[in-house]
């Protein structure tokens, strides 16, 4: 089971106009702690960011599974409800969980989610998907990364 936690970054970036802004982007990180959610964050981002950078915040993100999809360059979010039917009641009953699909596009992240679920014995539907600010995802190690090729 993975634990990611969202972390803002506050730093100046250059602009392709050569001019430098201060923006705030969220990335994505596998740890343990929010201590150690900084010190990966902090670690991951060094060789990227020139200057300095503020980690301005560290929220646990809620995510049940990431897909990795190589040509994507955006991450979406989706919510994937299961379906299960209450014998006693008679009654359906969904459960809501949290995906990251990581794509081009929206139609492409749907394929994205269909193609990581399948062989799932459960039934599922995606009940939303929207994109997301974040610009990248760190897990532990790369063999952590499901990917997904469509």
């Amino acid at each position: 089971m993975h634990n990611y936690f969202e972390s803002k970054v506050s730093y100046d970036k250059t602009m392709e106009s050569g001019t430098s802004k201060k923006v705030t982007e969220p990335y994505l990180v596998d740890a343990l702690s929010f201590t150690e959610a900084e010190a990966r964050t902090i670690e991951e981002l060094k060789p990227f960011i020139s200057g300095d950078f503020t980690i301005t915040a560290i929220k646990r993100a809620k995510l049940s599974e990431i897909f990795f999809n190589e040509n994507g360059d955006r991450y979406f979010k989706a919510k994937v409800n299961f379906i299960t039917i209450d014998v006693k009641a008679g009654k359906e009953r969904k459960t809501s969980v949290l995906m990251l699909a990581q794509a081009c596009d929206i139609d492409e992240a749907k394929k994205v989610i269909n193609k990581g679920m399948e062989g799932t014995l459960a039934d599922y539907e995606v009940e939303a998907l929207a994109e997301t600010k974040i610009m990248d995802v760190f897990p532990y190690s790369g063999e952590a990364k499901k990917i997904i090729t469509i």
